[in-house]
């Protein structure tokens, strides 16, 4: 959905075409996230042939009586774990094309924690809102997708026109998604709380560009910082953790 990298019509500040250098990263985090969620996933498949039962899920899976119990870290984990193959495909065909360009705008380090301060933050407001199991990266996923609409809202004068048809089709996505999860049998609190987060972090630490240099061959420079990234994703995972302790704190 941004204008690939070289595009001599990527910026239209003032109503004029210049030609801006994108960044460009091989997206690691992207790749890695990829891979062992799918390795997870196999996992999975295996246990239940060898054992008879999905051992990583029976590990791992978002269950509030055993997160009560203090198995805090199924607050995180359900988001490499996955109920069949076209619940994985889904969210990985998401994360691909979602994941590489933002990697390349945020960088590899505020990417991954994007990632999972959204998958966080969609867990606890399942645990605090939805009494049943649950599982899926669809928490991250909805993460990145508020963090796309956002980067794509606070650039659009950088990026012109085509930002401003991209950011529409986030939204109608994003909506069309929630709508579709209130079909029973979808932890659609997970997206929620994925979403706010994501959107959270971005506005606050998500790139924001303004052009410097040449008015002919002007750069792109970002003005959050890393240490813009360090307060945005300590405050919200302080927000959701709070949230979740209130739960822990009236026991129910």
């Amino acid at each position: 959905m941004f204008p690939p990298p070289n595009d001599p019509n990527a910026s239209q500040p003032g109503g004029r075409f210049v030609t801006v250098q994108l960044p460009r990263l091989v997206p690691y985090v992207t790749l890695a996230l990829l891979s062992v969620t799918i390795a997870v996933f196999l996992a999975q498949l295996a246990t239940q042939y060898i054992l008879g039962f999905d051992l990583p899920s029976l590990l791992g899976l978002k269950v509030n009586q055993l997160i009560l119990r203090g198995e805090v870290w199924r607050l995180i984990t359900p988001v490499f774990l996955h109920g069949s193959l076209l619940h994985i495909g889904f969210n990985l065909y998401a994360l691909y094309i979602l994941g590489p360009a933002l990697e390349s705008h945020y960088g590899h380090g505020r990417f991954l924690a994007l990632y999972f301060i959204s998958g966080f933050a969609g867990n606890v407001l399942s645990f605090l809102f939805s009494s049943a199991p649950s599982l899926g990266s669809s928490t991250a996923i909805f993460g990145l997708l508020g963090a796309e609409g956002i980067f794509l809202y606070r650039n659009r004068e950088i990026f012109g026109a085509r930002a401003q048809r991209a950011l529409g089709n986030v939204i109608l996505i994003a909506v069309v998604n929630l709508v579709i999860g209130m079909s029973p049998g979808i932890d659609n609190w997970g997206h929620v709380g994925g979403l706010l987060a994501g959107t959270f972090f971005a506005w606050f630490a998500g790139p924001l560009y303004h052009l410097e240099g040449d008015t002919i061959y002007p750069r792109l420079v970002d003005e959050h910082g890393n240490g813009d990234a360090l307060r945005a994703g300590i405050v919200d995972s302080i927000i959701f953790a709070a949230l979740a302790a209130m739960k822990f704190v009236r026991g129910f």
